[in-house]
């Protein structure tokens, strides 16, 4: 099995691992974030993270913390598979010598040349995954306006062409890349970073798993907090409504979000991003690099 067909599946067992272990923290991330600004007087829909778990098993039961898991379920293995291929290839290239392991600085240009790749994907896959989740925040209007909201990830693209062509499936491609590149960027950097501290030098090969879990977390933690805000402004625009948008682009959500709530409506979502990261990424990372090994 040569590289890439070898970072493919690697890379699809990682994706999976990450999307059981994280997905519930995503769903209640995705629903503080895109909750509506209370009007003077009034209190918000969720008071913070765990009313918002208490308010989604109550009115869906407990898998509507993985409601909008289908669309990310379907791409997993291609978004992942693209990340870590493109990784592979983009240290294949930054490689002085075949088998000499990278410096730091050289996965930080790996991460960002892969997270170029995965915006293209990651784009019109969380935004059908982010108008699935805010859906309890957006029933209200689809009730006033008498439109039914759609059932599944296939019934929201269908909806999404409908109104908008299929370019409306790319509806925040900007802010998307605003976080995949210098998160991945960082992310990487600090995952390799973290492994060579722990082994004492650039050779990782050696590393246990709990070093891998270590490492895997503190990467994942530092990409949503380097690149949170970002996150924040994605997911507004691609829950907007298509046809009476509150948002004419990202610039203009930025400073919205700031006008309405300062800085801390930037943060929407914070604690459920940060709590799901350590053991999301821990998780992703370990698989890949245990499959990674077993293929040889």
């Amino acid at each position: 099995m040569g590289d890439v067909a070898k970072d493919l599946t690697a890379g699809t067992v990682g994706g999976a691992a990450q999307l059981i272990v994280g997905h519930p923290f995503d769903t209640i991330k995705v629903k503080l974030q895109s909750q509506p600004t209370p009007a003077p007087g009034q209190l918000p829909k969720y008071a913070g993270a765990v009313d918002a778990v208490k308010q989604t098993i109550a009115a869906e039961g407990p898998r509507g913390l993985y409601k909008g898991m289908g669309a990310p379920l379907a791409t997993v293995a291609a978004f992942n598979a693209v990340l870590f291929t493109v990784r592979g290839q983009m240290e294949a290239l930054l490689r002085s010598e075949p088998g000499q392991p990278l410096t730091v600085k050289q996965q930080v240009v790996a991460g960002a040349g892969a997270g170029v790749a995965v915006s293209f994907l990651a784009c019109p896959t969380e935004l059908i995954k982010c108008r699935l989740q805010a859906q309890s925040a957006l029933a209200e209007a689809a009730a006033a306006s008498g439109l039914a909201l759609p059932k599944g990830p296939i019934d929201v693209a269908k909806h999404v062409v409908r109104e908008a062509g299929t370019k409306g499936l790319f509806k925040g491609l900007i802010p998307t890349m605003g976080r995949e590149v210098p998160g991945n960027a960082v992310m990487f950097g600090v995952y390799e970073a973290t492994k060579q501290y722990l082994a004492g030098g650039q050779d990782t090969s050696n590393l246990g798993r709990g070093s891998l879990i270590l490492a895997g977390g503190l990467a994942g933690a530092v990409f949503w907090f380097s690149v949170y805000p970002t996150d924040v402004v994605k997911s507004v625009i691609q829950v907007d409504d298509y046809k009476k948008p509150r948002y004419s682009g990202s610039v203009d959500a930025f400073k919205k979000i700031l006008a309405a709530d300062g800085v801390k409506g930037l943060y929407k979502g914070f604690g459920p991003a940060m709590a799901r990261s350590v053991p999301a990424n821990a998780a992703t990372f370990v698989a890949y690099e245990i499959t990674r090994s077993a293929l040889g």
